[in-house]
């Protein structure tokens, strides 16, 4: 009889060691690259993509007329002019992104296709490990000084979608936007979209000039503001050959000087934003159409994230007919629709249930610190940036009333300033923790639900990391405040603790 040989499990690929790794190829993880290339120069780092290209939220979502919800003159980097429409498609801002990279040789770094499934730190070590699946069934290691979560709030291979009644009845196709199927056909057939926010208000127009009528049907209301996709004073300033650079600060600065008045007026005149907004609406569709009812929120302006409708495309296409708004709720799906509890019934060959995301606490991903695992909701943020109890990490959540991309770049520049600082000091590790005049300090949800309603962020708020009621324990969403105190951190703070 033939001896049996025992056969070694093959062993594990050796780790791949960067002094920084950056989570995500999106707007946040590709300004993060080019900030640490331009601040950090001969820093070591890798930026691993679970999809298969650069783009984020500008990948993932393929629904129809997907386009942003805030200007690019804001919403694009600092360091990279904006040229077009301030409000722009994915595959405009796909674009930028890929001029960003090509421009600074960024591709180099980046790993497509690495889905991260674990990071553990060990502090005997100071070290992060990551493991990360390959499509091929492959898993990857790295080792890192340095974890730089720039995954975004959400999770991209699934959208939030109610449990409805009768759902399995349903003889049409339903859809979620972030999933959408590239060989949908809704040429000439009865569309319901469920929802009533900047997905939704931007899926209605796109498909309401091919299919037979699209429905916008909501629960609530949302405020919408309208206006020309357009700048007046940057059509003027290329007209008059200004530099780009030039240009894109000079639009920049405007803005957000516009925003944050208007923002200033949400709060003390509410009433009187309130009428402006609905009056925009009312000329759009006449005095005879219930804006009351289909356009009048609940809530105060900016209490949920108000969307922008360039061009009145959505109040164009309801005013022509081929578009629709019913305010309702649903008792059940039916084979060819729903039934509404009004006792209303929608017919439908598509519903599409643009209802919204999963929050996402930072990929997913499954933490340990020295074994221990690390639930988020335990710690306490520093500056919506790093939590206490968790070193060397740093996490990009951007702004709810003005542009990501505001934040990005300046947690970028505080990152760089930090690791700079370690290296200049010699310290291996560092991570935040309250100091003794903060023990006492009440905390609260990562949000404030007075401040910002949105269904995504109650659903998730409890999983996201606590705040407290000083300024430097809290994500405050003011871009106008941390524009200053964001370049004015002093690292030296007991906030910060090396080693």
């Amino acid at each position: 009889m033939a001896e049996t040989l025992a056969v070694a499990p093959p062993e594990a690929a050796p780790a791949e060691h960067v002094d920084v790794l950056i989570v995500g190829a999106g707007i946040s993880g590709i300004g993060g690259a080019y900030h640490l290339q331009e601040q950090c120069p001969g820093r070591r780092f890798l930026v691993l993509e679970a999809q298969d290209g650069f783009g984020g939220t500008w990948r993932t979502h393929r629904y129809p007329g997907i386009r942003s919800d805030s200007d690019l003159y804001t919403f694009g980097y600092r360091f990279k002019p904006w040229v077009g429409p301030p409000i722009a498609t994915a595959e405009e801002i796909r674009k930028y992104m890929g001029e960003v990279i090509t421009e600074n040789g960024l591709d180099r770094f980046i790993r497509y296709g690495h889905r991260i499934r674990s990071a553990r730190w060990d502090s005997a070590a100071n070290l992060w490990t990551i493991e990360a699946a390959r499509k091929d069934g492959t898993v990857a290691r790295f080792t890192a000084n340095f974890l730089w979560m720039c995954q975004g709030y959400y999770r991209h291979d699934e959208g939030f979608t109610p449990e409805w009644p009768g759902m399995s009845r349903f003889r049409g196709t339903i859809v979620h936007p972030q999933t959408w199927p590239e060989d949908l056909d809704y040429a000439g057939r009865r569309v319901v979209v469920i929802g009533s926010g900047a997905t939704a208000a931007t899926i209605v127009p796109a498909m309401a000039d091919t299919a037979a009528h699209v429905t916008m049907l909501q629960r609530s209301p949302t405020f919408f503001r309208t206006g020309r996709n357009g700048i007046d004073i940057a059509d003027e300033l290329r007209a008059l050959e200004i530099n780009e650079e030039w240009i894109h600060e000079i639009v920049r600065r405007k803005i957000l000087f516009e925003q944050a008045r208007f923002i200033d007026r949400t709060r003390s005149e509410p009433e009187t934003v309130r009428t402006e907004l609905l009056g925009q609406i009312r000329s759009l569709l006449g005095d005879d159409y219930d804006v009351a009812k289909h356009f009048a929120p609940r809530y105060r302006p900016w209490q949920q994230r108000l969307a922008f409708v360039p061009d009145a495309d959505l109040f164009r296409g309801i005013a022509a007919g081929r578009a629709s708004v019913v305010t309702d709720e649903i008792e059940t799906f039916t084979e060819t629709g729903l039934l509404l509890k009004s006792g209303e019934t929608l017919d439908a060959d598509i519903i599409v249930t643009a209802t919204g995301f999963h929050l996402n606490v930072l990929g997913d991903i499954d933490f340990t610190i020295d074994g221990k695992p690390l639930a988020f909701g335990d710690t306490v943020t520093y500056r919506g940036m790093m939590f206490t109890g968790v070193p060397n990490m740093a996490w990009v959540f951007g702004y709810l009333r003005a542009a990501w991309t505001l934040r990005a770049d300046m947690v970028a520049d505080v990152v760089c300033r930090l690791l700079n600082h370690m290296e200049q000091t010699g310290a291996r590790r560092v991570e935040v923790a309250l100091r003794p005049e903060d023990h006492n300090m009440p905390l609260g949800p990562w949000i404030d639900p007075e401040e910002f309603s949105s269904g995504y962020v109650a659903r998730g708020n409890h999983l996201l990391p606590r705040r407290g009621d000083k300024p430097e324990w809290q994500h405050t969403h003011d871009y106008w405040s941390e524009k200053n105190a964001l370049p004015a951190i002093d690292l030296t703070d007991p906030a910060f603790v090396y080693r």
